[in-house]
């Protein structure tokens, strides 16, 4: 079909941080040693690449699609977790704010970090990015498993929550748009998961 729009979501591969269970939002680690070399090259082929600017994500878009030059968008960066970042659940379960906060995320957010109401505005300030400068049928953005979830919960074609959505490192998924739900910002028509090219765990 001439106007089936494809945009793949993929996220990073692992961290450090990731892989001890720390939060990891705008702290900017690079993937574990040897990560990148265990993530394959992509067999899916786009016409356009966008990534979050942060460097764990930029070095999966470069292993995942040697030949890109993506566009660097920092609104498909993961939750600002403000000093939360580095710290694990538990280490952080006996603070007050901390339980307020995953009780009410929409509400409350972490200290010096962002409410889940301005990080949802600020992701969908980078999909209207993505449509105005996309360039071809196929596109593809490298970013984060927050992002991703989000994206997930409001243009799959069918609902699941937000935590109900499994992804990978440096796996994704296809969601396969006409143009008219695009510009209408409604639901996809279908969704297809693009395994996982690396064998990291986590």
């Amino acid at each position: 079909m001439d106007d089936l729009v494809v945009i793949a979501l993929y996220r990073h591969g692992i961290t450090e941080a990731n892989r001890t269970r720390k939060y990891c939002g705008w702290d900017d680690p690079s993937l574990c040693e040897g990560e990148a070399q265990r993530i394959s090259p992509a067999a899916m082929d786009y016409d356009q690449f966008f990534s979050s600017d942060l460097k764990r994500c930029l070095q999966t878009c470069h292993r995942l699609f040697p030949h890109a030059e993506p566009i660097l968008l920092r609104e498909f960066r993961e939750m600002n977790f403000g000093s939360w970042e580095g710290q694990t659940y538990e280490s952080l379960k006996k603070d007050l704010r901390y339980q307020k906060w995953l009780d009410n995320p929409s509400q409350i957010a972490p200290p010096s970090g962002e409410r889940l109401e301005e990080f949802e505005k600020r992701l969908m300030q980078g999909w209207s990015k993505v449509l105005s400068t996309r360039k071809g049928n196929r596109l593809a953005l490298v970013t984060h498993s927050g992002v991703i979830r989000r994206l997930l919960e409001q243009f799959a074609p069918f609902h699941k929550d937000f935590w109900e959505w499994e992804v990978p490192y440096a796996a994704g998924y296809e969601l396969n748009f006409t143009d008219k739900q695009l510009r209408r910002g409604e639901r996809c028509t279908s969704l297809q998961e693009v395994p996982s090219t690396g064998n990291a765990h986590g």
